[in-house]
């Protein structure tokens, strides 16, 4: 979560920029995959897929920076089919609690499954559309690289600050301060992609 602070308070294409985002990226790979593997052996279905989905935004976000200009890798092949399942997966068990044959996970609900099974939905559409193009350039390229790396960082922020609240100080369990810091990450999100979208000259910085 630091390191994520720090990716995004850093001028963007700087040296500093990119050494804070390679550790949040190799910081939040590691921990996807450990929490789908802790959720897994807890028989918690919801967090295996939220480690699996979270390790799919960061992996790819990771790979539109890595990639180049109109270019794309063999894996990327793989990545629509990746959020396809992911998706569908939300949508049988958010169509489930809706009529009631199954029950929903912690902290989670019938809207909940929905609204990220359309989020992994859009994904694959994403994923599609730039291997049609033989990979994107400018401006949606730095697009997709902002939005999922932040949507990532707000996984962590969401699930450590609300998720687990056992760990701060009575008095600060479900107070306002801890809703604030957790959506934090969605408002810097929403600020860079309007600036990435309507200043010319910083894009022209990036580049």
């Amino acid at each position: 979560m630091l390191a994520g602070g720090f990716a995004i308070s850093f001028r963007k294409g700087s040296q500093r920029h990119r050494a804070a985002g390679t550790l949040f990226v190799i910081c939040m790979l590691l921990v996807s995959i450990a929490g789908a593997w802790l959720a897994s052996r807890k028989s918690e279905a919801d967090n295996v897929l939220w480690g699996i989905f979270t390790f799919y935004l960061i992996s790819t976000a990771w790979a539109t920076t890595r990639h180049g200009d109109g270019k794309i890798w063999k894996i990327d092949w793989v990545t629509p089919a990746a959020a396809i399942a992911i998706a569908a997966l939300w949508f049988f068990w958010g169509i489930g609690v809706a009529s009631g044959r199954i029950s929903a996970g912690q902290g989670s609900s019938a809207g909940g499954y929905f609204f990220f099974g359309g989020l992994a939905v859009m994904c694959a559409a994403g994923d599609v559309r730039m291997l049609l193009r033989g990979g994107i350039s400018g401006r949606p390229r730095l697009t997709r690289h902002l939005w999922r790396m932040c949507f990532g960082w707000f996984i962590a922020t969401i699930s450590f600050f609300l998720g687990q609240q056992q760990v701060f100080p009575s008095w600060l369990r479900g107070s306002i301060v801890l809703v604030v810091i957790s959506f934090l990450p969605l408002l810097f999100m929403i600020f860079w992609l309007v600036r990435v979208r309507f200043v010319n000259t910083y894009q022209k910085r990036w580049v």
